[in-house]
């Protein structure tokens, strides 16, 4: 509690600093301007009037451009923190929920897994042609039925829970975040602003596994292993409410011959799917921003799997305090979200022009994951006793944690910048399948390799993906696309 505090307020002081070089730019702007006109034409009290004038009316608008987005910020985080506390309490409960059934566990993650891979592909496109808006309302609505499912022990019944539930995971990473980034630029805000949002929705979403946690023991207390998934139904119809609030947006579809008939509107959904596939093949920074993604997340996944298992081998005196630990990490993400602004404008000021800084950000993050997953991948492999490696094991799992909580902002500031705005559905979900691939073969290996192999291929994807984002920020052809 003590570290996020000091987190919190080195992350404030380092956000006020750079209001204040904004302000300083803009008074420095102004007296340019200023200086420029009397050295044109002699300084009268009409000309001095007019610049106060222009400043106040340019200040007055800033102003209200800045409440207009912290009021859009809050729309969007609220809505986005009651969805990941839903999805947190059912994570944090499934397997003991499944293990009640006495089905087969395996089979159930494994197909959910798979169908968000067979899904993918096509759900993106229908993101951007039917509306992101629409496909979040669909997201709920599908996590309604999911979590109706899960009170039934019929092995049948549960599988197509998990169906299901590879469409929603592929909907909940795709369809809000490219909601937000189009809205976000409809309403005329500066791209910058757009690593606040980030930052904040990593900052809550740490936080809310921290409370997912302590509220979905609560309702299994009192109502049993069903209890989490009957409070997610809940959650989840409250954000299904504030959703129908928000304005709709769309994949922009291409002008052009365009009626409304079902056959155009067929030919443009597919016309979607095939762009978005040629744009991510075509385009070497969307692929490398994609390849990253699935080795960084499939790398996170595959140690979530990894970390019980891992401690509980070692047996420390004592035993394992598995919740304490948890708890642990989860402040470690939000210690890297709130992080990351002191972050970025370090790496901005002191190493690279700004232009360049998100890339050089997200390298060295995965650098740093990878270095700390090399060091249970040295203490597991027998260079130490398990007494002294203990420590450095839980050590080097908060430290990836917390890397966590700076590469989700800055991967999700990098997907804005490079992923057009009219195919960020179908793109996101194209992402998706070498992730799923990644998942897959990562919970593959920790049931046929030793952990210290397991952990030495994690710090190597990590590796992977930071030396592939490294080649983003000398690449010559590192232009944004927005279009």
């Amino acid at each position: 509690t003590l570290c996020l505090g000091v987190t919190y307020a080195i992350s404030s002081f380092f956000s006020s600093d750079d209001d204040n070089d904004d302000d300083d730019d803009k008074t420095e702007s102004t007296s340019s301007h200023s200086n420029g006109s009397t050295s044109t034409s002699t300084l009268t009290s009409t000309d001095t009037t007019t610049t106060n004038t222009t400043t106040t009316t340019s200040t007055t608008n800033q102003d209200q451009l800045k409440r207009k987005f912290d009021k859009f910020r809050t729309k969007y985080i609220i809505v986005y923190l009651i969805i990941m506390l839903a999805d947190w309490m059912q994570g944090t409960h499934m397997y003991t929920l499944y293990l009640s059934y006495n089905v087969n566990i395996s089979a159930l993650f494994l197909t959910g897994f798979l169908s968000g891979a067979i899904f993918a592909p096509f759900l993106g496109s229908a993101v951007d042609k039917f509306g992101r808006k629409t496909s979040c309302i669909a997201y709920c609505i599908l996590e309604i039925i999911i979590n109706i499912l899960e009170h039934y022990h019929d092995f049948t019944t549960l599988l197509i829970g998990r169906v299901l539930g590879g469409i929603s995971t592929n909907l909940l990473f795709s369809a809000f975040e490219s909601w937000m980034t189009t809205q976000h630029r409809i309403n005329g805000f500066p791209e910058v602003w757009l690593e606040k949002t980030y930052a904040a929705a990593s900052i809550g979403n740490g936080t809310m596994a921290i409370a997912a946690g302590i509220v979905a023991q609560l309702l299994e207390d009192k109502l049993g292993h069903i209890g989490p998934f009957q409070g997610a139904v809940a959650l989840t119809f409250i954000a299904l409410l504030l959703i129908l609030t928000w304005e709709e947006n769309y994949g922009e579809v291409k002008k052009g011959g365009g009626g409304d008939d079902s056959s155009s509107s067929s030919s443009s959904l597919y016309a979607q799917f095939t762009e978005g596939w040629r744009a991510t093949c075509t385009d070497s920074n969307i692929w490398r921003i994609g390849l990253t993604q699935a080795l960084s997340e499939g790398a996170m996944y595959t140690f979530v799997f990894m970390w019980v298992p891992t401690l509980l081998s070692m047996d420390p005196p004592g035993g394992v305090p598995t919740g304490c630990v948890f708890s642990s990490l989860m402040i470690a993400i939000t210690m890297g979200g709130l992080f990351f602004p002191v972050m970025h404008s370090f790496v901005s000021k002191t190493i690279i022009a700004k232009d360049r800084s998100s890339e050089m950000t997200a390298a060295l993050t995965y650098a740093l994951a990878s270095c700390s997953m090399a060091v249970p991948a040295a203490c597991l492999s027998g260079v130490a006793t398990a007494e002294i490696c203990f420590e450095k094991v839980l050590i080097s799992f908060v430290v990836v944690e917390f890397s966590v909580g700076l590469f989700n902002p800055v991967a999700g500031t990098l997907r804005s910048k490079y992923v057009p705005d009219h195919l960020q559905g179908g793109i996101l979900n194209i992402f998706r399948l070498p992730l799923n691939a990644v998942v897959v073969a990562g919970t593959h290996a920790t049931d046929v390799f030793p952990p210290h192999v397991v952990f030495m291929l994690v710090s190597g994807c990590f590796m992977a993906a930071a030396l592939i984002q490294s080649t983003m920020i000398v690449s010559s052809s590192g232009k944004a696309k927005k279009d």
